[in-house]
């Protein structure tokens, strides 16, 4: 079978399959900080690409910072290979931790005033947000796209076959799964976890039965928020490349990925991660580059018409 596909489509055909699967991983845990805040508020919260955006910035600041890269954002060479981890790990822990707070801190000053308002006027505050955001990454780091520093090996692990797996997309492949299933286990069987899913069924029987909403939503937008940040790290660790519109560009994907696979549904987002990254791909690779939104956007909206509520998403009843 791999033989004749690889006859059928080239012998790039796996390997388009990899940047697909890769590329969507990183779409689906940015996918995630959308359809987490959903599932608990129903916000479709605009501002989270540009969120994804000033992470990768506060990635590449504390690089620069910890010298493991120059101000154009190049790799020091020569650095040892503990210098690096170290490096790899700060910014882990950093891009994540300044992307919850920010998003908390948004969540308390903007949307929770907002909570028991028409749901038109939160929706529109988080597009003034995510405006807000893009500006502040023009100030930050200006309108050129920016180096991120090359701390990963581009070596090729399979030399002599026809697909180049390379220590970037194992790095991706290793970081991001564990990530989406631990997410998983945490909202099935922690008591946190519990407390999200019932306010997301029903908000005030989960506070009369002593359950704190206001917690549990500041919860999620944390969580959400460090997925973000963690998302930015991994893509600039992957791409190298990082700029103001990133987050709108990449941003637009993951919630397409939230939506096809079902907007509040923790396994669709990462179902729908993987086939946007996937069609985008192969889009790319077969039909053309030009094409591969068109393509993207015509499959939503065909799979949209059969599955309203995306792939994996329930109807639910609408309250009167």
């Amino acid at each position: 079978m791999p033989e004749f596909l690889t006859a059928l489509l080239g012998p790039e055909f796996f390997q388009y399959l990899l940047i697909g699967l890769v590329t969507g991983l990183l779409y689906a845990l940015i996918a995630l900080g959308y359809t987490m805040v959903y599932g608990i508020i129903e916000l479709i919260n605009f501002a989270h690409g540009d969120l994804f955006m000033l992470g990768s910035f506060l990635a590449l600041q504390v690089a620069i910072g910890v010298g493991a890269a120059t101000a154009t954002g190049e790799a020091i060479s020569g650095a040892g290979t503990g210098a690096v981890i170290g490096a790899i790990v700060l910014i882990l822990v950093a891009a994540p931790l300044f992307c919850a707070t920010l998003n908390v801190a948004v969540d308390r000053v903007v949307y929770k005033p907002l909570r028991n308002a028409p749901k038109l006027a939160p929706l529109v505050s988080a597009i003034g947000v995510s405006f807000i955001f893009m500006n502040v990454g023009v100030f930050w780091m200006g309108t050129y796209d920016l180096n991120f520093p090359k701390l990963i090996p581009q070596d090729n692990l399979t030399p002599g076959t026809s697909v180049a797996l390379t220590y970037k997309h194992v790095m991706v492949l290793v970081v991001t799964v564990p990530v989406m299933i631990a997410l998983t286990l945490f909202v099935r069987f922690t008591a946190l976890g519990k407390a999200m899913r019932a306010t997301a069924q029903n908000p005030t029987a989960a506070q009369l039965m002593g359950i704190n909403v206001d917690r549990v939503i500041s919860a999620t937008f944390a969580i959400g928020g460090a997925l973000a940040g963690f998302a930015a790290v991994v893509y600039g660790l992957y791409n190298n490349t990082v700029g103001y519109q990133m987050g709108f560009q990449t941003g637009l994907y993951a919630f397409t990925a939230a939506v096809l696979g079902g907007i509040g549904n923790i396994p669709g987002a990462v179902l729908g991660g993987i086939i946007i990254g996937m069609v985008r791909s192969l889009g790319s690779a077969y039909v053309g580059e030009q094409w591969s939104e068109a393509l993207i956007f015509g499959i939503l909206i065909v799979i949209l018409i059969f599955r309203p509520n995306g792939l994996l998403g329930t109807r639910v009843r609408e309250k009167v």
